[in-house]
């Protein structure tokens, strides 16, 4: 009977906490409705006291936690300036910290010392026209990772669908509710100097990275500096003379030998030209015939062995 009443008991038990998580869950905000809208900002320009994080937005929670104890009793806010389904999660940027004053309110002096005693910053935020807006409950720690994955979804789709350039991501934590806020102006004045030196640093790789056409040519890249290099010393080298084929000199003998062999066909060449004319023309072409042989040097026919005679 005992083991009965302790099982009873402890079933009990499960049931009690299972309606316990239950109930919190369902407190945290978990059917709440997100409702989106574009519109007037709910703060005006603030002065805040942050300390920059590059990294997973899930490590931001020691930062939180840190800006609370310096000052429990002010709003912390933390401003998200990457999307992290684009950007790796060690390369997301964000500023953390607490809401010092706003509207035309002065930060505390002493307050602002403190801060800065413990490596927090100072910076202000200007107040903006438009912006996009919405709320969530902020009853239990369980209300930020709430927000999270039900919130931004349905503001990534608001803007998109609508085509707003809007950002970055705010989230203000105050004592009922926790507001996100996306500016449709003055985007860049939302910027701590941080991000932006990150953000430059960022652009100057891609750039670079367009120069030298990427990781995935740097294999080819020394191919093709190595042909522009001989391209360029080909085309700057200066032009080469063109040069003849040289002779081996030739002897007298051979000079004499080539010359009456010239001799003996142009000798030949007027003498076929002589029994054409006379075969075809003899009555009517006489008369040229005998010009052009009278025009025919005298080669006497023993010119070549005299010649060579001579040389021996």
């Amino acid at each position: 009977m005992s083991d009965i009443v302790i099982l009873a008991l402890i079933v009990l038990l499960l049931l009690i906490l299972l309606v316990t998580i239950v109930g919190l869950v369902l407190y945290s905000g978990l059917l709440s409705n997100v409702d989106i809208r574009t519109g007037s900002p709910p703060i005006k320009n603030i002065t805040i006291a942050y300390k920059f994080r590059e990294g997973s937005y899930k490590e931001c929670g020691s930062t939180f936690t840190e800006s609370c104890s310096i000052g429990p009793k002010l709003c912390c806010i933390g401003v998200y300036y990457d999307d992290p389904k684009e950007v790796p999660a060690e390369k997301c940027r964000c500023a953390v910290g607490n809401i010092l004053s706003e509207g035309e309110e002065k930060p505390d002096e002493e307050l602002v010392r403190l801060y800065k005693k413990f490596g927090f910053k100072i910076f202000s935020f200007p107040e903006v026209a438009h912006v996009v807006t919405t709320t969530f409950p902020n009853r239990t720690p369980l209300s930020c990772l709430m927000g999270i994955y039900k919130v931004y979804p349905q503001m990534d789709n608001y803007i998109k669908e609508r085509g707003l350039n809007a950002g970055p991501f705010l989230e203000i934590y105050q004592e009922e509710e926790i507001q996100y806020i996306c500016p449709l102006a003055c985007q860049n004045d939302f910027f701590v100097p941080e991000a932006c030196d990150k953000a430059n640093e960022k652009s100057e790789e891609d750039r670079q990275m367009d120069i030298t056409g990427g990781d995935s040519n740097s294999e080819t890249s020394p191919v093709s500096q190595m042909l522009l290099s001989e391209s360029q010393e080909t085309s700057l080298a200066p032009p080469t003379e063109m040069t003849l084929p040289e002779h081996e000199p030739e002897d007298e003998g051979s000079i004499s030998d080539k010359n009456s062999a010239k001799s003996e066909d142009s000798a030949s060449s007027f003498e076929e030209l002589e029994l054409e004319l006379g075969k075809g023309q003899e009555d009517k072409d006489w008369p040229l015939a005998k010009e052009a042989t009278s025009m025919m040097p005298d080669l006497p026919a023993n010119e070549p062995a005299a010649m060579g005679e001579g040389e021996e």
